[in-house]
């Protein structure tokens, strides 16, 4: 027993879990290659600077989560807390727009938040996450969509509803704004602390409050599609054709904002009704705005990111555990009973044999007897078992017995590796 565990909200995924986890990412991987998104993969580290001009200094992600520090030269630096800016920073610095209209790239890893650990929430989480950057058409937003939407439904994620808003853009959204703020002054009284710190620094972000107090008091507060301007308006109303035309249910709330600054026009969120308060398993939207406050050219883009954790706890439920014949599957071709120093050193270069040419081989590396290995090949789901001692190294042959018929058999040694071959063809 050890005497470290490890942290809070820092989770092991152990050999049981790991199946499940690379299903889902090699499903996704297919899709979003099919869709025509080719991988990125960003530094865990970036410059604070990055999430504080992408994020914005008045969110909660910056104020209360993110793991910042001072590098060794007095740099301010953070565990990324999200995909989107560095997947954009990668975008700027190394030119990657140049000579394409649109590029569409995909990422996953781990994303670090320094908030309260609960279900399908920890402080490393993982994202699957995609963004198409170079383009303002409305279809682009509903093409996003109908992958995201496509993606999960091909995991097996049921009970899915598509919620989608528009935050407007930086012409229409100050009226917006306006109009909000008047609405939450004369209630000002009446909201959480937290709110009202919100009201003069985020006041979007009072409509997301999960306290049931808030919550009431914005019930009637106005809505951003209400007073979405010339540009906006009629890109909301093409995004939602898009989707009929698709054939993709959605349904608007306008209390959806998103948690980070970046996000103009199209903003969504896919939910499902098994996840109980959080109930979020991918969101996303519109960041036409974040290129340029990079430091980089006025870029359009949209993108989303799906939490693994949601999507493995409710993939979980359906299939608690790996099947037997999964189980099986994952088990040696080969488990090789080698009984002594001498034969041990014989069969190696055979089982090294085995695995260069794609036979999953195993050999035990202790001094266990025969029965014992025995044992250790059955608990392994080894399909045969070779049985090699001094007398069978000096026959020039060895035992090779079934695990499922307990069929055994006596041949050369020189035709295992064959035997073995031509039977994985």
């Amino acid at each position: 027993m050890s005497n470290f565990s490890s942290l809070k909200g820092f989770k092991d995924l152990l050999p049981e879990d790991t199946p499940l986890w690379r299903r889902v990412e090699a499903t996704a991987e297919e899709i979003l290659q099919t869709f025509g998104y080719t991988e990125i993969r960003t530094p865990l580290l970036e410059p604070t600077e990055l999430f504080l001009r992408s994020i914005g200094e008045h969110t909660d992600i910056v104020e209360k989560e993110m793991y910042t520090f001072e590098d060794w030269d007095g740099k301010k630096v953070t565990l990324r807390p999200e995909g989107t800016a560095s997947v954009l920073r990668a975008y700027l610095e190394h030119r990657l727009g140049e000579g394409q209209v649109l590029q569409k790239l995909f990422y996953r890893g781990p994303m670090f938040r320094h908030e309260r650990p609960q279900a399908g929430r920890l402080r490393q989480f993982h994202q699957i996450g995609a963004e198409a950057i170079g383009s303002l058409d409305p279809f682009l937003d509903a093409e996003v969509l109908s992958l995201l939407w496509f993606l999960l439904w091909e995991l097996g994620v049921d009970g899915l509803a598509l919620e989608l808003n528009s935050l407007g853009c930086p012409l229409c959204r100050p009226r917006y704004r306006e109009a909000l703020l008047a609405y939450l002054s004369e209630r000002a009284d009446r909201l959480c602390d937290d709110c009202r710190r919100r009201l003069k620094t985020n006041p979007l972000r009072i409509l997301d409050c999960k306290k049931e107090n808030c919550r009431e008091i914005t019930q009637e507060a106005p809505a951003s599609v209400e007073l979405l301007g010339p540009e906006c308006a009629p890109h909301f109303k093409e995004v939602q054709g898009g989707l009929s035309d698709l054939g993709i249910p959605f349904r608007i709330n306008h209390r959806l904002v998103r948690g980070l600054d970046y996000y103009t026009k199209t903003a969504f969120e896919l939910t499902t009704s098994r996840l109980g308060a959080q109930n979020a398993v991918a969101a996303g939207g519109r960041y036409d705005g974040l290129a340029e406050a990079l430091g980089g050219p006025t870029t359009p883009a949209i993108g989303f990111a799906i939490g693994m954790e949601r999507v493995i706890t409710l993939l979980r439920e359906k299939e608690p555990s790996p099947p037997k014949n999964a189980l099986e599957e994952r088990g040696p071709a080969l488990f090789i009973a080698a009984l002594g120093e001498t034969p041990k050193r014989r069969m190696a270069p055979m089982l090294f044999r085995l695995r260069q040419e794609g036979i999953h081989a195993e050999m035990d590396y202790g001094d266990l007897g025969l029965k014992a290995q025995m044992r250790q090949a059955d608990r392994l789901g080894a399909k045969q078992v070779l049985i090699v001692g001094e007398d069978e190294i000096k026959a020039g042959s060895a035992i090779l017995r079934n695990m499922q018929n307990k069929h055994q058999e006596k041949i050369p040694l020189q035709d295992v590796a064959e035997r073995l071959l031509s039977g994985a063809e």
